[in-house]
């Protein structure tokens, strides 16, 4: 029998496998129709009612929609608040506190003024849902194959930090360009006031450099925050049902578990909002400045300046973020697509650490 304080790594390992040898037990290859098992999910395959098979063409495509339901919707809700926040960001001295901002935009532009944006708003951040949950599925059954059943359960929360990193590379691409108009717009007064003035404005100005200028800030911003946003929940999940949900997970109503959903949605928020702000406070300034670059942004911000906005940010943030997971939810709940519960050590690996008879 192998230590308590062992045990208890395997168990509850977030990073790393845990250094220790294990008994050599003949396990019998799992196979599906002779290919590989899906792992981390291999439960959802065998729930009846499903309207597909966990990783199946249908189920990724699904679950891309339901990314652009969850960020095109949700991010276009909040446009108000993500403008004052950019404009706290960029002229701090003129946009002194969230209120403030508020009563200066409302006087100068009127309560339209408010949803200056939401057009690149809604149309950027549906293309960064597809890609971010569709590819976020993609890599999470990709890496899970690579890995095997076993380093799969020891290694979990490295594998969502890696299927979470991969899919936001993609999803910023698809991003970008709308990403860098809606802020333009928001930034600017008197620049261009709808998304049609703004693309051929800016692609006239600077050519196509002006939709990807910001990529790579983009990215230091959204990779981390995607990186925590999905890491945080499912381990946020995990726990939940571990120890605060009196009841299994298979004993919970549909409606208890989107609940649980939205609670460690907003938990993962807030952490994400804390990550990404630093990058995020750059990327608003480098898309209002023509000819600006990251690191003169950063210079010109310094250690206090990128954290402007921050309050505002983790409201944003936090709810948007729960909001998010409880719309991806409920479009797996209604379309009945597989929803796998937290993972559990498999059979194996217990009988290598000696868990079972």
């Amino acid at each position: 029998m192998y230590p308590t304080a062992l045990t208890q790594l395997a168990r509850g390992n977030p990073f790393s496998a845990p250094l220790f040898s294990l008994k050599t037990v003949e396990e019998p290859e799992q196979s599906l129709h002779g290919q590989k098992t899906r792992r981390l999910a291999a439960a959802a395959t065998a729930d009846e009612g499903n309207s597909c098979e966990f990783g199946s063409q249908k189920y990724l495509v699904l679950c891309g929609f339901g990314g652009i339901l969850s960020c095109g919707t949700t991010h276009t809700a909040v446009v108000p608040l993500d403008l004052v926040k950019c404009r706290l960001q960029v002229d701090p001295d003129k946009y002194k506190s969230i209120g403030n901002g508020f009563r200066v935009t409302v006087r100068e532009d009127g309560i339209r003024g408010l949803a200056k944006g939401w057009a690149p708003t809604f149309i950027g951040y549906s293309m960064q849902g597809l890609c971010k949950f569709g590819f976020y599925e993609v890599f999470k059954i990709f890496y899970g194959d690579m890995l095997g059943e076993e380093n799969t359960y020891l290694w979990r929360t490295s594998l969502y930090l890696a299927a979470s990193a991969s899919a936001e590379f993609f999803a910023d691409i698809a991003l970008s360009p709308m990403e860098a108009v809606k802020v333009r717009i928001q930034t600017q007064p008197g620049y261009a006031n709808t998304l049609r003035q703004c693309v051929p404005k800016m692609f006239a100005e600077e050519g196509i450099w002006a939709f990807y200028k910001g990529l790579v800030p983009l990215w230091m911003r959204q990779i981390p925050y995607t990186m925590m946003k999905f890491s945080c929940f499912e381990r946020t999940v995990e726990l939940l049902y571990k120890h605060m949900v009196p009841k299994p997970r298979s004993e919970c109503t549909k409606s208890e578990q989107l609940v649980v959903t939205f609670v460690a949605g907003y938990i993962a928020g807030v952490f994400c909002a804390i990550v990404s702000h630093p990058a995020d406070s750059v990327v608003s300034v480098l898309n209002k400045e023509r000819g600006s670059t990251a690191v003169g942004v950063l210079k010109k911000l310094g250690p206090k300046g990128v954290w402007k906005g921050l309050v505002a940010r983790i409201i944003m943030i936090g709810t948007l973020t729960a909001l998010q997971w409880f719309i991806y939810d409920s479009v797996k709940v209604y379309f009945r697509l597989p929803r796998p519960p937290p993972p559990e050590m498999p059979e194996s690996l217990k009988k290598k650490l000696g868990l079972t008879e």
